[in-house]
């Protein structure tokens, strides 16, 4: 390096600059000029944020302190029936969302911080997909920042503004003392997501189906994108695709892709009446709420997605048989012995298996003889649930030796069972019909 540069002389020349010390009220104050509805502050090394510790030090080597903000959502949009309008909503906020976070990164940059965000919502690393796509999880850090509380229907839920918001990250080198959590949930457990998801993702009794939500909500989004493109592969001819795929999916598909992908439901924000600013409505006169909000979408006739044999395609044509099902794939396909096991909680399907008993122990090896690797794991369902024990213990019904390639090949239906079992990449210990009844408990 040239010692005598005249940038290097220049920095030389000035004083050594220290950051300006900056308050709780000064950083909410800030937040508020650059767009934000509210803020929360915790340390990035909180306990019950230590799955977001390596992404905010991917983002910036020195950071201490995550700065989540909120945006409010206009909810008679998300409420409207035409999903145009609603979807609108979401992207014009999400736009109003990630430039807050940054404007508010160039006063902590004046100032002598260094700070960064990651994308509200998307883009994300799909690299990993269908792992961890997102560098970090926004809910999570706003509840340990005290901006709110998960509902039933998995959402943030803030004390004033209800689940009407959006969320963002700033990760950054300044330190401040950690806000209080909120000390009660808003969900006020009215159970109206229940009644308003299309699918059934939502139980009374807290139970959450990912697949569910997934399929129909994220139709237009990653793995649903993907089912679409292997129907127009799979199709003989422009006649035949159009025997699969209807005109007007197609043009929902395409505005999507010009436009921004578009959510196929997020009812259970729309009917949500919790929060100070929203629950007058609800709690003042509750059969004209439900009129006003929950029916208009109930009663809307639209295409709702779902796999074949799954509990949500029964919950369709039981609650709502003038919503014409479409039966498509999940598109989730695990790619690793790992995944296949934490992929299990989420595809698991109570419904298919509330009669079931069964104890399986899975051996699934991954490389050479001589470098080989070797994951196991015993499933077990029973009463409706099920668990997965990263070791095999107990009297299994049925054990499966596999090559991780061979059994994660024959789930996404790229290779014939009969092959790999006449081959030995797959060896089979115990009741077939056992593992017949555990298959089934996963549709694709």
């Amino acid at each position: 390096m040239n010692t005598r540069h005249p940038t290097l002389l220049r920095h030389r020349s000035l004083p050594i600059a220290r950051p300006t010390p900056v308050s709780r009220e000064e950083l909410q104050r800030l937040a508020e000029e650059c767009g934000a509805a509210d803020i929360g502050i915790v340390s990035i090394r909180r306990p019950e944020l230590a799955s977001e510790l390596q992404g905010a030090l991917s983002l910036l080597p020195t950071a201490k302190t995550f700065i989540s903000l909120v945006v409010r959502m206009n909810r008679d949009a998300l409420r409207a029936p035409p999903r145009s309008v609603a979807n609108l909503e979401f992207h014009s906020a999400k736009d109003e969302t990630q430039d807050a976070a940054r404007r508010l990164i160039e006063k902590l940059n004046a100032l002598g911080y260094r700070g960064v965000c990651p994308a509200v919502g998307f883009p994300m690393e799909m690299d990993d997909f269908p792992g961890r796509t997102w560098v970090l999880s926004h809910k999570p850090i706003a509840a340990a920042a005290g901006l709110g509380q998960i509902g039933i229907h998995r959402n943030l839920i803030h004390p004033r503004f209800g689940n009407f918001v959006l969320l963002e990250t700033v990760v950054t080198d300044l330190e401040l003392a950690d806000d209080p959590g909120l000390d009660f949930n808003p969900c006020l457990e009215c159970k109206l997501c229940v009644a308003a998801c299309p699918v059934g993702a939502i139980g009374s009794d807290g139970h959450f189906d990912f697949t569910a939500c997934y399929t129909h909500n994220y139709r237009e989004f990653m793995s649903g994108f993907g089912d679409w493109v292997e129907q127009i592969a799979d199709a003989k001819d422009a006649g035949d695709y159009r025997q699969r795929v209807s005109d007007s999916e197609t043009a929902s598909m395409w505005q999507s892709l010009s436009f921004g992908a578009n959510y196929k439901a997020a009812y259970c924000l729309a009917v949500c009446p919790a929060g100070e600013e929203v629950i007058g409505e609800y709690a003042d006169d509750k059969p004209g709420f439900k009129q006003r909000t929950l029916a208009p979408l109930t009663k809307r006739p639209e295409p709702v997605y779902v796999m074949k044999h799954s509990d949500a395609s029964k919950h369709v044509a039981k609650r709502f048989p003038h919503k014409p099902r479409r039966f498509v794939t999940s598109g989730l396909r695990a790619r690793s012995a790992q995944g296949f096991f934490r992929s299990l909680p989420i595809g698991f399907q109570r419904g298919l298996a509330k009669d079931l008993d069964l104890l399986l122990h899975f051996r699934l090896t991954d490389g050479q003889a001589d470098a080989e690797q070797v994951h196991e794991a015993s499933v077990r369902i029973k009463d409706g649930k099920l668990s997965v024990t990263p070791k095999l213990e107990g009297e299994p019904d049925t054990v499966l030796v596999a090559t991780s390639d061979a059994w994660l090949g024959y789930l996404a239906g790229e290779k014939a069972l009969w092959w790999l079992v006449a081959t030995r990449a797959i060896r089979i210990r115990g009741d077939i019909k056992a593992l017949r009844s555990f298959a089934a408990c996963f549709p694709r």
